[in-house]
């Protein structure tokens, strides 16, 4: 099993975020979900900083 850093959701967020901008005619509504995900998860982080 791998572990999943928050330097990997950061990426991922970031990945995410450039698709949606380069292609804003697709239907991005499940990762829409999966950024807003991403982001609490990045705000909890840094709040126990």
């Amino acid at each position: 099993m791998e572990v999943v850093t928050m330097e990997d959701r950061r990426k991922e967020l970031r990945s995410l975020l450039e698709q949606m901008e380069a292609h804003p005619e697709r239907d991005w509504s499940e990762e829409k979900q999966r950024v807003n995900v991403l982001r609490e998860m990045l705000q909890r982080e840094e709040r126990l900083h």
